[in-house]
C-alpha cells in the first residue's frame, strides 16, 4: 500500500491542546479515521520524533504525517449548484472561510484543489463560522460577488439554519430582539437587552422542531451579526450543543457533543439583474447531526 506524506508547521502562538485535533484542522481533506490510524500507528513525527494519540500541540514545531494514499469516495466540499457566475456548496464543519491564526486550508483553497478547472479561486459572498457546516454561496467573478454581497446586505438572500440546543425553548416559536456587543480582542460577542452606542440590534426567529432534553430548532436570521445564533440562544438559556465558547462545557461532555450542532440548511434568493435566474430556486441540505 502506498503512503503519502503531509507536512505542516504549527503556528508559534498556537494554543495548547491535542495534536490530533489541530491536525484535523490543518488537513481537513483527510478523513478523520485515516488521521486517527496514523496516530495509532505512530506514523506522525513532531520535530523528527514519533508521537501517538496522546501527543500535545508543540508551538512552532514541524509535523510530518504519513497516511494511506486513498482516493476519497466523495468530494470534501459537496457542490449543490454551479453556473458561470455562482457556486453553492456545503461547507464542512472545521473549515474556515478565511485565513485565521489557527491555520488550516480555507474553503476557497479546498475548492481550488477540488476543482482544478476553475479559472480563479472562488470569491466569498458571506461567511460561516469555522465550526458551522452547511450551505454557502461563492461567486466566480467580481461582478457576481458584488451583486451577491449587496443582496446579503439588503436581506435579499433568505437563510435558515437547523441547530440542537440544551433544553426546549418556550414558547415553541418566537422572534427574539436584543442587542449585541462585539468584543474583538477576545473574539466573542455579548448579548444585552439594552441599547447602547456600541450595541447593534439582533433579531433571531426560532421554531421548535423536536422537543426534549436537547431540542432541535429551525432558526431564521433577520439580522446577520457575528456569532448571532450561538450567542442569542445562549442568552435565553438554551445554548447550542457542542458550543464550548457560549454554551455549557459539562453538558457537552455529558452528551458527547464534540462539535457545534449548527447547520445552514436552506437558501433562497430575491435578486434583480443578471443573477435573477436564481429567484424561485430553493437550495437545501441535511445536517450531519
Amino acid at each position: 500500500m502506498s503512503m503519502k506524506l503531509h507536512t505542516f508547521t504549527i503556528d508559534p502562538s498556537a494554543e495548547k491542546g491535542r495534536l490530533l485535533s489541530l491536525t484535523r484542522r490543518m488537513l481537513p481533506e483527510i478523513p478523520e479515521y485515516v488521521l486517527r490510524e496514523a496516530f495509532q500507528k505512530r506514523d506522525v513525527k513532531v520535530n523528527g520524533v514519533r508521537v501517538g494519540l496522546d501527543a500535545a500541540v508543540v508551538p512552532g514545531a514541524e509535523v510530518k504525517l504519513y497516511t494511506r494514499d486513498l482516493q476519497p469516495k466523495h468530494p470534501l466540499v459537496p457542490i449543490v449548484y454551479e453556473d458561470a457566475n455562482v457556486l453553492i456548496v456545503i461547507k464542512p464543519a472545521g473549515v474556515s472561510c478565511e485565513p485565521d491564526t489557527k491555520g488550516g486550508k480555507t474553503l476557497t483553497q479546498l475548492l481550488s484543489m477540488q476543482m482544478p478547472n476553475l479559472l480563479c479561486e472562488p470569491l466569498l459572498c458571506h461567511r460561516l463560522d469555522n465550526p458551522t457546516e452547511g450551505l454557502i454561496v461563492l461567486a466566480k467573478t467580481p461582478q457576481a460577488q458584488q451583486i451577491l454581497q449587496d443582496a446579503f446586505r439588503n436581506h435579499r438572500v433568505h437563510k435558515e439554519y437547523t441547530c440542537v440546543v440544551l433544553g426546549t425553548p418556550s414558547p415553541a416559536h418566537a422572534v427574539l430582539e436584543h442587542y449585541l456587543i462585539k468584543d474583538a480582542r477576545n473574539a466573542r460577542v455579548h448579548v444585552t437587552p439594552y441599547q447602547s452606542r456600541d450595541a447593534k440590534q439582533i433579531i433571531t426567529e426560532y421554531t421548535v422542531l423536536q422537543k426534549g432534553e436537547c431540542a432541535r430548532l429551525k432558526v431564521r436570521l433577520h439580522t446577520g451579526r457575528t456569532h448571532q445564533i450561538r450567542a442569542h440562544l445562549a442568552f435565553i438559556g438554551h445554548p447550542l450543543l457542542g458550543d464550548d465558547q457560549y454554551g455549557d462545557r459539562e453538558a457537552n461532555k455529558r452528551y458527547k457533543a464534540r462539535r457545534l450542532m449548527l447547520c445552514s440548511t436552506r437558501l433562497s434568493f430575491e435578486l434583480d439583474g443578471p443573477l435573477n435566474h436564481l429567484n424561485g430556486m430553493e437550495f437545501n441540505c441535511t445536517p450531519s447531526f
